[in-house]
C-alpha cells in the first residue's frame, strides 16, 4: 500500500504530522504552516482574504468585516488542491479565524476531480481535545500506534512538570494572558489548563471555552501578578512593536505587573495558540515566567522575553 498524500490546512496539524514522523507524506500546506521549517518548501493551498499587514486594531477590523460575508477569513486554492491529488486533507472546525473553515474545505473537495480525499477536521477546545486530534490524525494516515505514543509522551512531560511545580509552597501567582492587544482579548481554550499545570492562577478565560474579549477596567480590577502577552499569529518582534497599545495608556502603571517588571512578551504564534505537540513547551514557558530563577527549560529568548527587552 502506498503512503498517504497529506495536505494540512492548519499549522498545528502540520506539526502533528511531522511529530508522527510522517512529514515526508505532506504534499501541501496552509500559508501559515512554518514548522518544522522544512514544510515551507511545500505549496501553500490557502491564502488570507484580507491584508494581513497592519496593527492589531486594523487586523481586528478587517477580520470582523470579512466574517460578515464569509465562513472564514481564508481562501482555499481548489485548483492546486486538485492538482496535488491528496488522499487526506486536514482542517479544523474550531475557529473561523484560525484556519480555513471546514465548510470551505468540504466545498473544495466536492469540486475536485483527480482524487476524493478523506477530510479530517480538528476541533481543539481543551488539552484533551488536542490529544484526541493527534490520535484522529494518526489513525487517518495509518499510524495509530505512533499517535498513542506521541500523546503518551506529551502527557508524561506535562505530568512531570505538574509534579515539580506542586513541590513549591506558597500562593500561586496570578496571571493574565493577553491573546489580542487592541482590542483586549484573554487566552481561553487550553491556555488556562497550561497555566494551571505550570503553577499559575489564570484570571481570565475558561478552559474549553473560546477566548473572551475583556476590558481595561476588568484588567485593572483583577491586577494580576504577571501579564503575559501572547497575541494569536504574532511572533515576539511583532508583539514588541504592538506594545504601545498597552504602555501608552495612562492606566498602564496602575498594574502591579507593570510596576514590578512582571510583564513578558511571548511567541504566541509558535506556541500558545497552536494546539499541537508544542503545547508542552508552552506550559514550560509559563512555568519559567511564573517562577523565574526556580524553573528554567531554556525557552527565554526563543519563547519569551521580559518587557521591555527587545527581541533579536
Amino acid at each position: 500500500m502506498s503512503n498517504p498524500r497529506i495536505v494540512s490546512l492548519i499549522a498545528s496539524a502540520t506539526e502533528i504530522v511531522a511529530a508522527l514522523d510522517a512529514a515526508d507524506w505532506l504534499v501541501g500546506r496552509s500559508h501559515e504552516c512554518d514548522y518544522p521549517p522544512s514544510v515551507t518548501t511545500l505549496p501553500a493551498c490557502s491564502s488570507p482574504k484580507f491584508d494581513i499587514h497592519g496593527d492589531s486594531r486594523e487586523i481586528d477590523q478587517r477580520v470582523k468585516s470579512t466574517l460578515q460575508s464569509a465562513t472564514s477569513v481564508y481562501d482555499v486554492d481548489q485548483a492546486l488542491l486538485d492538482e496535488l491529488e491528496p488522499t487526506v486533507v486536514i482542517t479544523q472546525s474550531q475557529c473561523e479565524v484560525c484556519a480555513v473553515s471546514l465548510a470551505d474545505v468540504e466545498k473544495a473537495v466536492c469540486e475536485m476531480t483527480r482524487s476524493r480525499p478523506k477530510v479530517v477536521a480538528c476541533e481543539p477546545n481543551r488539552l484533551e481535545d488536542i490529544w484526541e486530534d493527534i490520535q484522529r490524525i494518526a489513525d487517518a494516515i495509518g499510524v495509530g500506534d505512533r499517535g498513542r505514543a506521541l500523546v503518551a509522551r506529551c502527557c508524561k512531560r506535562l505530568e512531570q512538570l505538574r509534579r515539580r511545580i506542586n513541590e513549591f509552597s506558597g500562593a500561586r501567582p496570578t496571571i493574565a494572558c493577553i491573546e489580542w492587544i487592541e482590542p483586549l482579548m484573554a487566552g481561553g481554550n487550553w491556555v488556562p489548563e497550561l497555566v494551571e499545570i505550570a503553577g499559575g492562577n489564570s484570571l481570565f478565560g475558561t478552559a474549553g471555552q473560546h477566548s473572551p474579549w475583556m476590558t481595561w477596567d476588568e484588567l485593572l480590577f483583577a491586577d494580576p501578578d504577571v501579564l503575559a502577552i501572547l497575541p494569536c499569529g504574532f511572533d515576539m518582534r511583532r508583539t514588541y512593536d504592538e506594545m504601545h497599545w498597552l504602555t501608552n495608556r495612562p492606566e498602564w502603571f496602575e498594574l502591579s505587573a507593570a510596576r514590578n517588571g512582571r510583564v513578558v512578551l511571548t511567541d504566541g504564534n509558535q506556541y500558545f495558540n497552536r494546539p499541537g505537540p508544542r503545547v508542552v513547551e508552552s506550559a514550560e514557558i509559563f512555568a519559567e515566567i511564573l517562577y523565574p530563577g526556580q524553573i528554567d527549560f531554556g525557552h527565554r529568548g526563543t519563547g519569551w522575553l521580559p518587557w521591555p527587552e527587545r527581541p533579536a
